[in-house]
């Protein structure tokens, strides 16, 4: 037994629970196997098992008992991805007969020293993780770790109390965030609802709501952009929907008759005509500018009528269903490229709806999503939260 330099008491994992591999898959069933379902990799994730996708595989009817998970095994992957490594959760018994396969350990632990539920935090914690790093075997992004390893693993000593109660705190914070995660579903539901209404409106065009475009915007060579001239909104400047032009963007030289002619104002809305065919068409409508700022030639701009369109509204109408699928329709492809024109934005379908339609259509989405940033804040917020308590009960620096 060692102990820590806060005084933590720490045994090898091997004391405290029996370390197995899985069955080898491949050569074909044997004589005499029976078949059974079995776990692999892709079961096993970061604290749940995923039986939706579950194989079977031919053993002899002879090793069933070792390969055979009970409910209590904690099961861990050997290796994958290095921010996966060492991921893991206890089985539940879902399915029995179960087996796993050689590339997932299962540890059963000694149930009058060791809770499995409290070794599987322990594994997801911030010490367990550093640990399964510091040992792997790594190439590239791929990494590894053996039983020998696996056995050796310094696991804390507490009282079946003690491990009991770290348990339950972190079941309680975990609870909260299964409810976090339950809301957001829904509101991802909802949202995807007041989307849907737009497919069902009676349309016109986009041209019915132009007062100004498209334009294409302005072509400078490379050795035009720098440090120093007028801010330029280029290609990956923004990825659909609501932009921020105010910070970030390159700049470019151009002379003052070329900053009036494509200067951007509030309001414009910005469509970009040359992309990947999945992302042509992305559109953004343009906020708060803090000084002269320009837009490139790969993207077009349109200035709406103020008594016929709401920029917010078309931005979203324009990342929905309906304008996608009508500039995926027109677009003209080139190798990995697509390109529209301006008479495919013209063209585009546009509803026909009065301002104030618009407005009350953009409050109930506006409330909706407004819900769905809150509650994402809350549910980063409380894993934070819960990944420190975890870390601290588990070695002691936090009282139960």
């Amino acid at each position: 037994m060692s102990a820590d330099v806060s005084g933590t008491r720490f045994l090898p994992l091997e004391a405290l629970a029996e370390i197995t591999g899985g069955v080898a898959l491949g050569g074909g069933a044997p004589g005499g196997a029976v078949e059974l379902p079995y776990l692999r990799v892709a079961n096993v994730q970061d604290g749940y098992i995923d039986t939706h996708d579950v194989k079977t595989v031919g053993v002899p009817a002879s090793a069933v008992r070792r390969f055979r998970l009970m409910r209590g095994d904690v099961l861990l992957t050997e290796g994958g991805d290095l921010d996966k490594l060492g991921r893991g959760a206890v089985w539940d018994g879902r399915i029995d007969p179960c087996l796993h396969q050689n590339h997932i350990f299962k540890v059963r632990c000694d149930r009058a020293k060791l809770l499995p539920e409290f070794l599987s935090l322990y594994m997801a914690s911030g010490e367990g993780k550093s640990f399964f790093l510091r040992v792997a075997k790594q190439t590239t992004n791929l990494a590894s770790i053996s039983s020998s390893q696996l056995k050796a693993m310094p696991v804390p000593v507490h009282s079946l109390a003690g491990q009991r109660r770290i348990v339950d705190v972190i079941e309680t914070v975990s609870a909260q965030e299964r409810a976090i995660e339950a809301s957001i579903a829904k509101l991802e539901a909802f949202s995807g609802g007041v989307m849907a209404e737009l497919a069902d409106l009676e349309c016109g065009t986009l041209n019915d709501v132009l007062d100004f475009g498209p334009q294409n915007g302005i072509y400078k060579p490379g050795s035009s952009y720098g440090l120093e001239g007028t801010p330029i909104v280029r290609i990956d400047s923004f990825r659909g929907g609501p932009s921020d032009f105010t910070r970030n963007l390159l700049r470019v030289a151009v002379a003052n008759e070329e900053v009036e002619r494509y200067k951007l104002v509030t309001g414009d809305v910005l469509i970009n005509r040359v992309n990947t065919p999945e992302l042509v068409g992305k559109s953004t409508a343009v906020g708060e500018v803090l000084e002269s700022t320009v837009f490139e030639s790969n993207m077009m701009r349109c200035k709406l009528r103020a008594d016929r369109a709401v920029p917010a509204f078309v931005e979203t109408w324009l990342g929905g269903r309906t304008a996608k699928a009508h500039f995926r329709a027109r677009a003209k492809s080139a190798i990995s490229q697509a390109s529209i024109n301006g008479s495919d934005v013209r063209s585009c379908p546009f509803p026909k709806l009065h301002i104030a339609e618009q407005l009350e259509f953009l409050d109930r989405l506006a409330a909706v999503r407004g819900q769905q940033r809150f509650e994402n804040g809350e549910l980063v917020k409380l894993r934070k939260l819960k990944q420190g308590i975890m870390d601290g009960l588990l070695d002691r620096r936090v009282s139960v």
